[in-house]
């Protein structure tokens, strides 16, 4: 008979993961003797590698990371079902440990640090907001480990221990903005949550706007979490008096109120208003509703309903695993990717070691829902340019592919990042961001 984990830490990532998945036939097989085995039994594996999952479960970003965490969790689940993590010729069962970061970025700071220097896991899987990400930052590289960081941000950052699996500004804002000038108008409002990476975003924007001619009408800012929205319907409606374009970069719960003040006060598509948003999908437009959303857009690299064999499996098993009243979207992809990515990582390392996969990550391609990515040297993904209208099922149509497009960290709208690159594959001290025609160190 195999050996039985039953450290607190092995028992803890098990419960959630048999939670977050709702397998509850297999946990009655796990639980009862009658099915020949004892709890969580590794019969068919060599050894176990713990890896952590960390996303909000709590508070008002909950209703976007449910989604990424269950993806994660799926790939687990679909990896051990494989037979497990190819180190060598060893194969290794993953156990996930999950921590709530709780909508809170030190909260995410303190479980980080928890998941490296108590249970001790080999890689984590993570955040959703930049704040998250950036109060994450600081410690992933004191301890020289490994983070995945599944969400579409503003760029601004290339970090040797990090993997960005979303998009760049250059692959989801700036094909979008340009979509949005040449086919609705040329007037425009910025409304995002008052963060890093709406006020990033919009400022590379507002250089995009600017070279394209077109006028910036207004710009507003809520907290995160913010309900009252009122104040920046009435500032939307007073800047786009005849109609125009709402680019939209607010996050988690306050969408709702957002859209449906958004509907109260007839700023739809019917009297002139197009809006485009970069955090909405799938799951957020369930939450909102899909009649407060219909006819909006929303940029990504991934649609539930793209048609591809990948991307119907990977619905049908992420429903299976869930629910059948479920959704899928393009965070989720990405959070199933890389933790894909990781395996392949360390399969070709044949190492666990954080510091052996960072090497052997770049150059991993994988065919996936969304397409064919590739881990680039700036650890970021080439990623599909998409755009996506909501229609009355609260599904999104494609209506524009600007196929895949390379990944570029440091927006070249901003003037001071001109000529500046990231490449984790070169040996110099500032490889996270440099100039090579000079091949000066920055300082």
């Amino acid at each position: 008979m195999g050996r039985t984990i039953l450290d607190d830490a092995g028992m803890r990532g098990w419960k959630f993961y048999l939670k977050g998945l709702n397998l509850a036939p297999l946990i009655c097989c796990l639980m009862i003797s009658a099915c020949g085995t004892e709890v969580i039994e590794q019969k068919d594996f060599d050894g176990i590698v713990k890896v952590g999952v960390l996303h909000s479960r709590t508070g008002t970003l909950a209703v976007s990371e449910n989604t990424v965490a269950e993806a994660e969790l799926m790939a687990i689940y679909e990896i051990n079902q494989a037979g497990g993590l190819q180190v060598g010729d060893q194969r290794l069962q993953i156990v996930p440990i999950e921590e709530d970061g709780q909508s809170k970025p030190m909260i995410f700071a303190k479980r980080l640090e928890r998941l490296i220097t108590r249970d001790q896991v080999a890689v984590v899987f993570g955040g959703w907001t930049s704040a998250s990400r950036k109060a994450m930052l600081p410690v992933i590289e004191a301890h020289n480990h490994l983070l995945f960081y599944p969400l579409q941000y503003e760029g601004e950052e290339c970090s040797r221990n990090i993997f960005y699996a979303g998009a760049t500004p250059n692959q989801q804002a700036e094909p979008a903005i340009n979509w949005l000038y040449e086919n609705h108008g040329s007037r425009f409002f910025l409304a995002g949550s008052d963060y890093v990476y709406p006020r990033t975003a919009n400022r590379i924007i507002k250089h995009q706007l600017d070279a394209l001619g077109a006028q910036l009408a207004g710009e507003g800012y809520v907290p995160l979490g913010e309900m009252q929205l009122q104040p920046l319907i009435d500032s939307i409606e007073q800047s786009l008096p005849d109609g125009g374009i709402i680019v939209n970069t607010i996050n988690g719960d306050s969408n709702v109120a957002f859209f449906r003040g958004l509907y109260d006060a007839g700023l739809t598509s019917q009297r002139g208003y197009t809006v485009m948003s970069f955090s909405i999908a799938e799951e957020e437009v369930s939450a909102v509703g899909a009649q407060y959303l219909e006819g909006t857009y929303a940029a990504w690299s991934f649609f539930q309903s793209l048609d591809s064999p990948l991307s119907r499996q990977f619905t049908e098993q992420f429903k299976s695993l869930n629910g059948v009243h479920r959704v899928t979207n393009d965070p989720a992809v990405a959070a199933y990717e890389m933790v894909l990515l990781w395996a392949a990582g360390v399969s070709k390392a044949k190492s666990i070691h954080p510091a052996s996969v960072l090497q052997a990550l770049p150059g991993v391609r994988l065919e996936t829902p969304e397409g064919a990515v590739e881990v680039h040297a700036n650890h970021h993904l080439n990623k599909r340019a998409l755009i996506g209208k909501v229609d009355a099922e609260g599904q999104f149509g494609v209506v524009f592919d600007g196929g895949h497009i390379e990944p570029e960290p440091w927006s070249a709208w901003l003037p001071e990042n001109e000529g500046y690159i990231c490449d984790w594959t070169v040996e110099r001290p500032d490889a996270g961001r440099f100039q090579p025609a000079t091949g000066a160190l920055e300082l």
